[in-house]
């Protein structure tokens, strides 16, 4: 009996998961490590009250197509929950709610025929179909062609400063098509906003996924760095992790390209090294409050207020009940920067002191008697900055070295890193390693 191939996974992210998952259904022996103590990466999860959420805000939409395909799969569509959010923007110390095409003709700040141009733009950004035409555009030339400089400036400007900072200016106008292109494709009949979620967290679908692999033969391993590759005459034949070595016939890649280049420094070209490591990427902060009541009626909260700290505010518990979390209601305040940034290496309870004024100028009623709790998670690679013709800087999934695959957030395009898009891609790249390794 023929030896079946064996292939290591480096990290248990949502792409890391899928990728072991679609090896191990077409006959692939698989072996997957994750440093950290839980799957899921960016969308890996803690406890209240006893019940898994994510530490990073998370959500689907209802037209991701890849979630529906992945539970499927595993036998666990019905586990999929769909809901109606109500979405709004905080603009000149007001929150307006934005939630249906009427709240838009509603939208106060934009005189009558701005507020018409916003929404009829919506709908011409949706109708973009190649979007290769906008690669060599920044976001700000096609969003003031599109909508004049009165609904830039008021809308979609603090949103892009609030998230890119000074690199706004060179932020892609095709990750911006993106945004607006999936969330217009996920609202009901009324035009309102729709999402979806996983019964129990993104943590109980990681945890279902791991199974499914175990149960296909393959392992997953927690806790477990790779702390170096095994290359041999130009060929990739395992990793060692923890000081022992795990041999394999191919190596597939997760992690951020950073990272990714660090460990291949002593084997790929100085030239490729670069490739991967001018791809930048911004850290990002998030606060997740823990009330005894609800801060306010909205799921999502786009801050258009330059003196706002954070760029967004969820509150997780007007999408996924508060039942859910035996009564509490959870926060989420939100913001990207650069990882020199103080705010960066401030103390959970000094962030919550930073933020304490600014929810009381949003929130005029709120009071921090409310706060059961704070937790503060940082991610340093948290967002690619897609610019301009990134297109022409995303590495191959094949790399200099033969049967060494890499398949991570940053290759992502033109739709932006998210679950949804990490399985797909997770799947894509581990159909092309075990045609490989098969062969």
């Amino acid at each position: 009996m023929s030896r079946k191939p064996h292939v290591v996974v480096v990290g248990g992210g949502f792409t890391g998961l899928a990728a072991a998952f679609e090896l191990s259904r077409r006959g692939v022996d698989v072996s997957l490590f994750e440093k950290e103590e839980a799957l899921g990466g960016l969308a890996g999860s803690f406890s209240v009250e006893g019940q898994q959420i994510e530490r990073f805000y998370h959500h689907w939409f209802t037209n991701d197509r890849e979630i529906l395909r992945l539970t499927a799969d595993l036998g666990t569509s019905d586990q999929v929950l769909s809901r109606t959010t109500r979405t709004g923007m905080f603009y000149a110390n007001s929150v307006y709610r934005m939630s249906t095409p009427l709240d838009v003709l509603r939208f106060g700040p934009l005189p009558p025929l701005d507020r018409i141009r916003l929404g009829t733009g919506v709908l011409r950004a949706q109708r973009v179909k190649d979007w290769r035409s906008l690669e060599g555009l920044s976001a700000a030339e096609w969003l003031q062609h599109l909508f004049g400089d009165r609904v830039y400036q008021t809308v979609w400007e603090p949103l892009l400063v609030g998230k890119f900072g000074s690199r706004a200016q060179d932020v892609s106008a095709v990750w911006f098509w993106k945004k607006l292109v999936l969330r217009g494709g996920s609202r009901d009949r009324g035009g309102a906003e729709a999402l979806a979620y996983y019964r129990g967290g993104f943590a109980s679908l990681a945890e279902t996924v791991a199974r499914a692999v175990t149960d296909l033969g393959g392992d997953v391993h927690i806790g477990a760095s790779v702390d170096g590759l095994i290359v041999e005459g130009g060929r990739a034949d395992g990793v060692v992790v923890g000081g022992s070595r795990v041999e394999a016939d191919a190596v597939l890649i997760t992690p951020a390209l950073p990272i990714v280049a660090d460990l291949l420094e002593p084997f790929a070209p100085a030239d490729y090294l670069e490739s991967l490591r001018r791809i930048e990427y911004l850290a990002n902060v998030c606060l997740v409050l823990v009330l005894d009541r609800s801060l306010s009626g909205m799921y999502w909260l786009n801050v258009n207020d330059p003196g706002f700290p954070f760029v967004g505010v969820i509150e997780h518990t007007n999408f996924e009940p508060p039942a859910t979390y035996a009564g509490r209601h959870i926060v989420y305040l939100s913001t990207y920067l650069s990882p020199d940034d103080e705010l960066f290496a401030l103390s959970a309870d000094e962030i919550l002191a930073f933020s304490l004024p600014h929810l009381r100028r949003m929130f005029p009623a709120f009071d921090p008697a409310w706060i059961v709790g704070h937790h503060v998670w940082r991610a340093r690679y948290a967002q690619p900055v897609v610019v301009r013709n990134y297109g022409d800087m995303i590495p191959d999934v094949r790399t200099p070295i033969e049967r060494l695959y890499l398949c991570s957030m940053a290759q992502i395009y033109p739709e932006d890193r998210g679950t949804n898009y990490a399985i797909r891609e997770g799947r894509r790249v581990a159909g092309l390693v075990a045609d490989d390794v098969s062969a």
